[in-house]
């Protein structure tokens, strides 16, 4: 069983910042991809930043210069610091990872974590 756990969210200003954590635990054999999306009240839920086993990243061009996606795979974990926030990200941001097990690889989510940013 594997479960993926979603840290720091929160309310924050416009212009303010947030370091969003998601810890990956079970019996993990190895983690692919790990990914971060968000979905605000009233629209689909949309991939904001992914990142490869190797360290490469890429982000939406909503975020690019202002998010920026890290993992420490030692700890399985993966990090979205948040910089720069708009009213317009306010969401419920979400992990992704695809972790592989005795049973092979599969796509795993967080339970989400809020972030709201007043203006």
């Amino acid at each position: 069983q594997v479960q993926l756990v979603e840290s720091g969210g929160g309310l924050v200003q416009a212009g303010g910042s947030l370091r969003l954590s998601c810890v990956a635990s079970g019996v993990i054999f190895s983690i692919n991809t790990m990914s971060w999306y968000r979905q605000a009240p009233g629209k689909q839920r949309e991939l904001v930043a992914v990142i490869s086993s190797g360290g490469s990243a890429n982000s939406v061009d909503s975020v690019k210069g202002r998010f920026t996606i890290s993992r420490d795979n030692a700890k399985n974990t993966v990090y979205l610091q948040m910089n720069s926030l708009k009213p317009e990200d306010t969401a419920v941001y979400y992990c992704n990872a695809e972790v592989r097990t005795r049973l092979g690889y599969g796509a795993y989510w967080g339970q989400g974590t809020q972030v709201t940013v007043s203006s």
